[in-house]
This record gives C-alpha cells, structure tokens and sequence, in this order.
C-alpha cells in the first residue's frame, strides 16, 4: 500500500513503528515508517482508487499519534466525528473510517507495532542484590512483605517464624534488621515482582525448589496485619491489670475478644489482629482455627464468618460484617449480571440476558451449571483472575466481589457455547471483533461497542 509523504522533510524510516489495517481482506495494510505521513489509500468499499485522505503524526510518548483530516468531508475516529483539518490523537485499537459513517467505506484499525522505541519499552534500573535480600535468610526476597514503620523488607516466611516467636516469648515484635517496633505487617506485590524480574535476570539467585516449598509452608502473612504496640505488650505484661478496651497508644484495636473471653480464648497482649474489609472492625488473626478468615480468591480478611461461628452478634462496640461476605461458592446466589461482566460492555450484558430469558433459565439456574463444569474440569481457567484458580471448587470460600468476578468469567464460557437460535438476528449479524473481549475501542465508542460481537477470543493483537 502506498505512502505519501509531506514536503515537511519528515524522513522515512526502515521500521515500521505503525499500520492501518484493514478490515476488508482485500486491501493491503498501510505500513507507516515516517514520523508524519500523509496517508494515500482505498477509502471506498466500492472503488480501488486512492486519495489522499489524513495525516498521522507521531507524538513524543511513542505509543500515540495525532490524525488530521485532510478530506472536506467528516470522517470517524473511534465513533467521533472529526471534520477538514481537525485534529484527534488515536492510540493502538483506534479504529478509523475514511467517511461520515461506516457504511460504504473502509474501516482502519491503527496498530502500533511492538519495538523497543515504542511505549512497550522498559525502564531499566539498576539494583545492588545485597539491598534486595532479606536480612534473617541473606537470600534475596520471596514473597515479600514489608514491616512498618522503619519500611524494612523480608521473606514471608522468614518473618512469619520471626512473629511466632515473638509471639511465644511474649514480647514486643522487633523488626529484625533495625530493631524499631512493628506495628504494621504487610505484603509488597511491587517488589515481589522487581524480586522475580531479578531471578529471571540472573538465574543463580534462584532458591532450590525444596528450600521455596519449605519457606512457603512458614509462610502465614495473607493480608494486612495490626500488630500490638511493642510498649503496650511489656507495660501490660508486668502487670495483673486486664485490657481495656482502648490501648495504651490511643491507637483503637478493639475486638469483642479483647474485652471478654468467646468460646475459651481472649486476646492477649501479644495478639496480632486483621482488619475486615468489609465493615472495618477488627478480629485476631488466628491460624489454629478451621474458621476462615481470609477469602481465597483474593487474601483479603472478612470478619462476618469468624464472629457468626463464635455465636457473636453485631452491636454498637464493635463492627461485625455479615456471614454472608465469606462463604463457599456454592451458598452464594446471584439474580442480576455483575456489572463487570463482558468488560463492562452492556450491549453483551443485554444479549446474554436475552439468551437467559429465551431458554427459560434464571441467571443463578445457568451459573449453577456451569459452576458444575468447573468442578469436573470441562473449562479453561486461563483467564479466572482468582488466586489459586487451578485449585478453586465449589467449595471454596470466597468474598462477594471474588464470587462476582467467578460470575462474569463463567458467563463468557456461557456465551461462547450458547447455540445459535438462542440469540437474535441483530447479534447473529454481528462481526467478531479483532480483538475480543481484550478490545480497548468498546470502552469509549458506543457504536463498536455495540455493532461488533466482543465475546470472543482475540485474533490480532494481545491476547491476554
């Protein structure tokens, strides 16, 4: 396909940094090398002739550019109209029509290709391994979590062991690098992910698998941890004096078990607390129970379950969630698609209703079924973005965000396997997108979000 360049001395390129591409098969894609083109194509589906029809420039950032329409009449950027010597920036997934509507001409999609110049590119920095290693082990961090305030960082399991130990002596949590107290335990995704890309790097800082599964099996930090102030625990414990409800600090770490003892145990001045997501309050973090505190979609603590198992009822003292936040999958009911659903596209939340409704189904009839399937293994689990989704069942307990993201990835499988005379003629007539459910464009144009069928695998582009 032919490219024209302006008389702005822009200079051609061997790469190609960009293409227009076609969605008719039987234009060639428009390869774009220079920094700012004049765009020479087919713009009709009806003719092979070729106009010069718009001009695209590179912006600075590199994962951009800036189109100009050079025709006198409108044309279509991404549903926008865009009238002569108008200006838009596009970006990859951009879809582009070389007229006032779709019907008739041909329609572009602007990809950037993937290079080292392009926004894909990666910052580089540098690191000393010595300031990435935990100080208990000496080996480079696994699973990181970091302890506040001093904001040191260790292994998971290295500082589980450190906390029950602390624990058994009853004395105040040290951080074992400064020796500042801890009041605050936490995980650290981002230097968890600096601490892989560094073992991809350099394979020899890598542990021997027996050593990980060991350090793992130590490992007890699911979420966010409150610990007892470190002077708290030593004031108190030279004393007979019991707890009150407020600490020492001021800072307020009440729990129906700190002031009395439920169901032979109280907390102690030594006992670590979680905070529930849901209602804010708090409850002791304590792994000797087969009480779930955590979910297991996404580690984050729930309270509703631990104090409804105890017999403890809500009241004004103290905030208590409902059971209902922590539950297993199969006692969790639905009666209306999730808003994240299709990527939040709801011209597919209408369609996949519709097929709902013509087979004389309820939604939580169909997400029973294919709960079923998921059991018996008969689904992909690829894109279930739970934790541990290999090893999620029926069983497993699970908050109500965590079930309502089960919920849209079961309905996708739903959709694609949905026969044909469930749906209309308007659906049925529609295209497979490109790019699926990973399409950009859907979000911000009504109109494709709406002509193209979305709930399908990629064919172009990423697709993950």
């Amino acid at each position: 396909m032919e490219e024209m360049a302006e008389s702005s001395g822009a200079k051609p390129r061997d790469e190609i940094w960009a293409k227009l591409v076609s969605s008719d098969s039987r234009y060639s894609d428009v390869e774009i090398r220079s920094d700012e083109i004049v765009i020479c194509s087919e713009i009709s589906s009806t003719s092979t002739d070729k106009h010069n029809w718009c001009k695209i420039v590179r912006n600075s950032d590199l994962c951009s550019a800036t189109i100009e329409n050079k025709r006198s009449n409108t044309i279509l950027v991404d549903g926008a109209k865009l009238c002569n010597e108008d200006t838009i920036v596009i970006k990859d997934g951009s879809e582009i029509v070389p007229g006032p509507d779709g019907e008739g001409f041909v329609n572009y999609r602007f990809n950037i290709m993937s290079s080292p110049e392009t926004c894909q590119r990666q910052l580089k920095i540098c690191i000393d391994v010595e300031h990435a290693k935990c100080s208990i082990c000496l080996n480079l961090w696994h699973d990181v979590v970091t302890v506040a305030p001093c904001l040191h960082n260790f292994c998971n399991g290295c500082l589980s062991e450190w906390l029950r130990r602390s624990e058994q002596r009853r004395s105040a949590v040290l951080c074992p690098q400064c020796r500042a107290v801890v009041q605050f335990v936490g995980k650290n995704h981002f230097l968890r992910a600096i601490a892989d890309d560094m073992v991809k790097a350099d394979s020899s800082l890598r542990r021997a698998d027996e050593d990980i599964a060991l350090l793992d099996s130590y490992s007890s930090i699911r979420s966010n941890l409150v610990l007892r102030s470190g002077n708290n625990r030593r004031k108190r414990a030279l004393t007979s004096t019991p707890p009150n409800d407020q600490s020492d600090d001021g800072s307020d770490l009440r729990c129906p078990q700190c002031v009395t003892e439920v169901a032979g145990f109280r907390c102690n001045h030594s006992t670590d607390h979680l905070q529930c997501q849901a209602c804010g309050g708090m409850m002791p973090s304590r792994t000797d129970l087969g009480i779930p505190q955590h979910c297991s979609g996404c580690d984050r603590p729930f309270c509703g379950a631990y104090w409804h198992t105890l017999g403890v009822a809500r009241s004004g003292s103290y905030p208590i969630c409902s059971q209902d936040t922590l539950k297993p999958i199969s006692e969790h009911t639905i009666s209306r698609i999730p808003l994240i659903a299709h990527e939040k596209n709801l011209h597919e939340h209408i369609i996949t209703e519709n097929c709902i409704r013509q087979m004389g189904r309820t939604l939580q009839d169909v997400i029973s079924e294919w709960i079923v399937n998921l059991d018996n293994r008969l689904i992909d689990r690829t894109r279930l973005m739970l934790n541990n989704a290999e090893m999620i069942t029926a069983r497993t307990i699970i908050c109500r965000d965590c079930y309502e993201k089960l919920v849209s990835f079961l309905l996708y499988w739903f959709r694609i396997s949905c026969p044909r005379n469930y749906y209309s003629e308007a659906a049925i007539a529609r295209q497979d997108c490109w790019y699926g459910y990973a399409c950009r464009t859907q979000h911000h144009s009504e109109d494709h979000a709406r002509k193209r069928n979305h709930v399908c695998r990629p064919t172009r582009g990423n697709a993950s």
